[in-house]
């Protein structure tokens, strides 16, 4: 699967992330009602958000979302955890621009990232953290079920729980 690529709709642009796109990215994200359902809520802040920013560059797999319209960066997204053998990848790691919260833009988007992994994989995963009601609802309505809860420690912090989505190919 090429990570290396212009992915687009009639809607958005997603655009390779790159570390020239650093301050626009983090000037959307240094809002603090982003991150409030999100178990790492303290994302707004500036050196919190170059790990995250750091490591979408590492991961190869990042893109900048922009919109077609008006050529407005409006987040950041990205795939993970390939697995060639069981021809599944997740699809997270999204925060959109709240002015951009509740449309047609998220579900533009993953549809986006969905249609183009599944001409590689059969299955697409999505974690999100329980406390994040808006993701969820999102995920569901794409039709992805709900198919575990995992527990992830975190050092310093309370636990992380994730509910684990699973879309398959016959789903779309």
């Amino acid at each position: 699967m090429k990570f290396e690529v212009v992915l687009e709709n009639e809607i958005l642009r997603l655009l390779p992330l790159k570390l020239i796109h650093f301050e626009e990215l983090y000037t959307i994200a240094s809002d603090k009602e982003i991150w409030e359902q999100h178990p790492q809520n303290d994302r707004w802040k500036r050196e919190v958000f170059e790990i995250y920013f750091n490591s979408a560059i590492e991961s190869n797999s990042a893109f900048l979302i922009v919109t077609q319209n008006n050529n407005q960066i409006i987040g950041c997204t990205r795939y993970y955890e390939f697995n060639e053998i069981e021809k599944s990848i997740a699809i997270g790691y999204t925060f959109l621009a709240k002015k951009f919260w509740g449309g047609f833009i998220n579900s533009s988007l993953k549809k986006l990232m969905i249609n183009y992994a599944f001409g590689f994989v059969n299955k697409i995963y999505f974690h999100v953290g329980a406390q994040n009601i808006r993701s969820q609802k999102a995920i569901e309505k794409l039709g992805a079920l709900l198919i575990k809860t995992e527990v992830t420690p975190l050092l310093g912090k309370p636990d992380k729980i994730n509910l684990i989505y699973c879309l398959n190919n016959s789903k779309i």
